[in-house]
């Protein structure tokens, strides 16, 4: 899938791939946390093989984040507990406040033990998601990987989830996949990727004034 790929990201550095479906964005976002293993190459974590990694302590600390979210049957904060399940409730709650959905949750009749139902049915999609990055937040990882996690949502939820991410990847080493190429504007680098691999790179800005692939992309989806 992947072919003349290279790429270094430096520590507490957000990067954004784009590119047309198939090209491998994905592809990458299960790679860093093994699920599975590259063929040829190598992936490096401080310059060590992720493969030479305790699994356990490898993924503990990866936090991702995905279109389509998890919820367990039990309540809120059983879920949000799933990120760190030795967490005090005033964590819990501190978590859900930064991932901008603790007011709602203050207006359910139960509050944080209000039950869920089965994989979250008594919830929205944006409600979902915002509960899985108050899980994150209460693990506290230090790399983080959002692949395409607000593609399904309206613009007003959206902005909501936006800004809680952009609390989130504050000094975390951030790979950002997205559609909506409004959600990585402020990405410290832009990859692009083409079936033969890196197509262009560089900030937002820059990509626009070179007036190239990404500009193209960008347009389109105004």
């Amino acid at each position: 899938v992947l072919k003349n790929f290279t790429l270094e990201i430096e520590p507490g550095k957000k990067i954004a791939l784009v590119g047309e479906t198939g090209v491998g964005k994905s592809t990458i976002s299960k790679l860093v946390p093994r699920f599975y293993d590259v063929n040829e190459g190598s992936i490096l974590i401080d310059g060590i093989d992720i493969r030479d990694y305790d699994l356990y302590n490898l993924r503990r600390a990866i936090g991702t984040v995905q279109q389509d979210v998890f919820i367990f049957y039990g309540t809120i904060k059983e879920n949000i507990l799933y990120g760190k399940p030795d967490a005090t409730f005033e964590e819990v709650v501190a978590a859900a406040k930064k991932a901008q959905i603790h007011d709602f949750i203050m207006e359910l009749e139960n509050g944080y033990d209000t039950i869920t139902g089965e994989r979250g049915v008594s919830l929205s999609g944006g409600q979902q998601q915002r509960i899985s990055i108050a899980r994150l937040f209460l693990k506290n990882p230090k790399i983080l990987i959002l692949d395409e996690a607000t593609s399904s949502l309206d613009n007003i939820t959206e902005n909501l989830i936006q800004k809680s991410f952009e609390e989130l990847s504050k000094n975390k080493t951030t790979i950002m996949i997205a559609h909506r190429l409004s959600t990585i504007r402020n990405a410290d680098e832009i990859i692009v990727l083409g079936k033969d691999g890196i197509i262009e790179r560089g900030k937002h800005q820059d990509l626009i004034k070179a007036n190239g692939y990404y500009a193209n992309l960008y347009n389109a989806s105004l």
